[in-house]
């Protein structure tokens, strides 16, 4: 093991590394390449090093044409190299990217395995000894090869310009030396000479002269190229007369013709000054540059990227509040709170002319329009509609751009989305955005921020581009079934407007004047050759879905679309009127039953709560079981750790107050309670569920029926006391729609009633408690008593008989 001392790190070699033959190539250190790796021997060397320290050795080949050089075709003098990424590729190769650590020599090579391997020993350069003075010649040397290469770079067609600068390192001569030897165009034989020179010194004075070669080469070039210009320019001019020349014109080359369009249309667009002055100087150099050179191609792409970009030009807004409210009520149902946010910025518009765009977030269950929606908006505003869906997304380069030195690289989906669009002020549909990922590739929400920040986006920098561009004009609507999976900073920077779901009255005449005839003309049906009952669409929403939204009543209308179009083209002449007892025919049986919760003798140990999913509120029932044992609690439902925590901080409570239940003060230790969540398959998490459960037990313990038509949410503390939560309209319309005549609500949620839809005020009474005490007031049928249920022994002073 031996130790190798670089300016920013210290690491430990091994005495023996797997070999990586290089095709005329030379891996100098402090380089970071990509290099495609195929050979069987390099893969083996590869899969070695991952499995290990992730070091290789990386030598030349001596004649680049083996396909599987020996120990006697490999220099002696290689880089040792760091595994900083592999990446598969479907042909069985892998892209690596190498980082050079230091020199090294070999002393022994062996081929006993699949891989070469080889003992190497460190060559390191007096240079980089603490204990060696300053080198004076050294200094001297770095200073010129600095020179000689930044001339070298201006003249070679194939060096960027600033790649001189990037390189220098003050006070770092061997890693000046080692990179500017790694970037030189020279034969691999003269590269070798470079990497095997003995110290420092050496190996700038080798630069140096390579570099007065090189220079002096390039300068007789560019002479020549002179040269023949003018000679052919004045030779035409001599065998060509006056009046021939006048006609005689040489046709231009598609090159020229190609940059005379682009400076066209440069001068055409209405650029930004920055955006203007940076495409400018990028077709300069792509004039310089040989057309069939790979970064000709790139430099064109890069530049139609800018030119296609919408800079200035806009699309004027339709600042009449009664067309927008006239669109958005010809189009959706319901959803009042998102159209009179639109109509209040229509408004705001009209009297001010200009102002940022907002950036609204829809948070709603599946089905209930947020995407449809957004278009919607666009027509409403006279605006351009552009849908980025983000779902899966977990890739921040997928948000920012690729950076030009990656093959294939493109700008993020906004700056692809605004290109779709034409103008600098579109409504920009972000769907899905609860669905991001994120992992070692970074987190796109947090690309995001800038984004949905309308103090950053005015000067949005995407990757790609390097440009500032203006997204401040952008009207922002972002989609999510939840915010769950929203970070807390991107959930900041937006206004979140909540669509609880749809009652039935709501689907009854969204069916009526939507989904019905659409599916009708989509199938080819006559305005009066199916009518629709309305009492069909009852009873296939009661029957055959349960959601919150219309997706599932949008099939199986379409189901019943198909098969009236099947029996008009089979010759059923006259009109057809479906009716609901033609349902199980079209339909097949009910896939829904009503549920029967008025049973009062079998309520006991069984409380209906309330949840909040993704999908809409639900109504869910909580069971308890006591039975005797020793004072085991066990939970089952796929409950998650909040939900089991409530669990127990409501056994706590009913534990706490057993005298007043007239319970035993230890009845927990003769029986054991289970309690269980139905559907056993689904995920429940979260603290709304506390005083359901906490009824529950009660219930059970002390044989007091609860009733089948009030539901209840809210957080239980030890104490007994209720606290509030969220989701409540969503609960309470899915209360509504499950027949609840009466719902219990903590007292801390009374302001979220005045948001609740009318309907559901009408036909929904509600109960707000403070305690746990007032919530059994309110859903048992009788106070508790001191009548347990459970059987208890006479040594705890507790009577033998069931109440």
């Amino acid at each position: 093991m031996a130790t190798l001392y670089r300016a920013e790190d210290q690491i430990e070699i091994p005495d023996r590394l797997p070999v990586i033959a290089l095709r005329d190539l030379v891996f100098f250190p402090y380089m970071v390449l990509p290099l495609l790796i195929g050979r069987p021997r390099s893969v083996v060397a590869l899969e070695e090093a991952r499995q290990g320290n992730g070091l290789v050795l990386l030598v030349a080949q001596k004649n680049p044409a083996a396909d599987d050089p020996g120990t006697q075709e490999l220099f002696r003098v290689g880089s040792v190299a760091r595994v900083v990424q592999v990446s598969p590729l479907p042909d069985g190769t892998a892209r690596v990217v190498l980082e050079g650590l230091g020199r090294a020599r070999i002393r022994r090579l062996t081929t006993t395995s699949e891989a070469l391997r080889a003992s190497i020993e460190l060559l390191v350069p007096r240079e980089t000894d603490d204990t060696a003075p300053p080198s004076r010649e050294a200094a001297r040397l770095a200073s010129g090869v600095t020179r000689l290469y930044a001339e070298y770079a201006r003249l070679h067609e194939r060096i960027p310009d600033e790649l001189p600068g990037v390189l220098g390192s003050e006070g770092d001569r061997l890693r000046l030396a080692h990179l500017v030897s790694g970037h030189l165009i020279l034969p691999s034989l003269e590269k070798q000479q470079l990497l095997e020179a003995e110290d420092v010194v050496r190996q700038l004075t080798l630069l140096g002269e390579l570099l007065l070669r090189e220079l002096e080469i390039l300068r007789i070039e560019a002479k020549l190229d002179r040269q023949m210009q003018l000679q052919f320019g004045e030779d035409r001019d001599k065998d060509f007369g006056p009046g021939l020349r006048a006609v005689h014109r040489e046709p231009p080359s598609e090159e020229s013709d190609e940059w005379e369009e682009l400076d066209d249309a440069l001068r055409q667009a209405d650029l930004s000054p920055h955006a203007r002055e940076r495409a400018e100087k990028e077709l300069s150099r792509l004039r310089r540059l040989n057309p069939v050179a790979p970064e000709s191609a790139v430099i064109r792409t890069y530049l139609d990227w800018i030119l296609a970009l919408p800079w200035a030009g806009r699309s004027l807004d339709n600042l009449d509040v009664a067309h927008a409210s006239e669109i958005l009520e010809s189009q959706h149902f319901g959803l009042t709170e998102v159209k009179e946010r639109v109509l209040d910025h229509v408004a705001v518009l009209s009297l001010v002319q200009e102002m940022r765009g907002p950036i609204l977030c829809l948070v709603g269950p599946p089905g209930t329009g947020k995407t449809s929606l957004g278009k919607s908006i666009a027509e409403a505003l006279g605006r351009e509609f552009v849908r980025v869906s983000l779902g899966g997304i977990r890739d921040e380069a997928e948000i920012r751009g690729h950076r030009r030195t990656y093959v294939g690289a493109l700008p993020g989906r906004i700056v692809q989305g605004m290109r779709r669009s034409g103008t600098v002020n579109p409504v920009f549909l972000l769907d899905e955005v609860d669905k991001l990922a994120h992992d070692f590739h970074g987190d796109p929400g947090a690309a995001l921020l800038e984004v949905l920040d309308p103090e950053q986006n005015r000067s949005f920098t995407d990757h790609y581009l390097e440009l500032e561009y203006d997204l401040s004009d952008v009207l922002f609507v972002a989609t999510a079934n939840t915010l769950q999976g929203v970070p807390e900073p991107l959930r900041d920077r937006m206004e979140v407007i909540r669509l609880p779901g749809y009652l039935d009255t709501e689907k009854r005449e969204i069916a009526r004047r939507f989904l019905w005839p659409r599916q009708a003309a989509r199938h080819g049906l006559g305005r009066d050759a199916v009518t629709l009952a309305s009492e069909t669409v009852d009873a296939v929403i009661d029957h055959y879905t349960r959601e919150a939204g219309v997706r599932e009543l949008d099939r199986r209308l379409s189901r019943i679309a198909r098969k009236m179009a099947r029996a008009l083209a089979e010759g059923s002449g006259g009109p057809v009127h479906v009716s609901p007892d033609n349902l199980r025919e079209l339909l097949g049986p009910p896939a829904y039953q009503p549920t029967d919760r008025d049973q009062a003798n079998e309520r006991v140990g069984i409380a209906n709560g309330l949840a909040w999913t993704a999908a809409g509120g639900e109504v869910l029932d909580v069971e308890v079981a006591i039975v005797p044992g020793t004072g085991n609690l066990r939970l089952t439902g796929t409950l998650g750790d909040v939900m089991k925590e409530s669990a127990q901080a409501a056994v706590t409570y009913a534990r706490s107050r057993a005298e007043v239940l007239g319970l035993s003060p230890h009845f927990h230790e003769t029986v054991d309670v289970h309690i269980h969540i139905p559907e056993g398959a689904t995920p429940k998490d979260g603290p709304s569920a506390g005083i359901t459960i906490a009824l529950a037990l009660i219930s059970a313990l002390t044989n007091a029926p609860t009733r089948a038509d009030i539901a209840m949410t809210g957080e239980i503390t030890l104490r007994g006391r209720v606290l509030g939560v969220g989701g409540i309209k969503e609960k309470a319309v899915a209360a509504l729609r499950a027949g609840m005549r009466s719902v219990v609500l903590p007292a801390a949620n009374a302001n979220d009633l005045e948001l609740l839809p009318t309907e559901v005020r009408d036909q929904v009474s509600f109960t707000l408690v403070r305690s746990m005490d007032e919530v059994m007031e309110a859903a048992l049928y009788r106070s508790p008593t001191r009548h347990p249920r459970v059987q208890l022994p006479p040594d705890l002073g507790a009577p033998l008989s069931h109440g």
